[in-house]
């Protein structure tokens, strides 16, 4: 599987931005689907993962009432809206697919593929 993140940027704290996840190469819906975030000097946390038909969603403490995953298996996309955005979200997001399709996996190593990263900075 291939994934292809985007739509990061520099936005102002209090803003919005929706992360995208295209992926090809196999059949998306096979797959659970996490979005994790990784900081300078830090390691990478898990934010946000979804089942494969989307009905089960799970969040990150730090994010959960901001943030919501969804899913397009028509599209083969997943997505992020981040709401309320806050200077600590300011990371680069990776978007990620697991074989465990039920969306619970929080570990970056249960997922098998990874997209490139987008970065994402809050900043006044």
């Amino acid at each position: 599987v291939q994934l292809q993140a985007s739509g990061g940027g520099l936005v102002q704290p209090g803003d919005s931005l929706r992360l995208s996840c295209a992926a090809s190469g196999d059949t998306f819906s096979n797959y659970g689907m996490g979005w994790f975030r990784q900081a300078p000097g830090k390691e990478r946390e898990f934010v946000s993962a979804i089942s494969w038909g989307g009905g089960g969603r799970f969040y990150a403490d730090s994010v959960k009432g901001r943030f919501t995953i969804s899913r397009d298996n028509a599209k083969n996309s997943v997505y992020l809206q981040m709401n309320s955005l806050k200077p600590e979200d300011t990371a680069a997001y990776y978007c990620a697919a697991t074989i465990f399709a039920d969306g619970t996996r929080r570990r970056p190593n249960d997922y098998r593929y990874w997209g490139q990263g987008t970065q994402v900075t809050v900043s006044s």
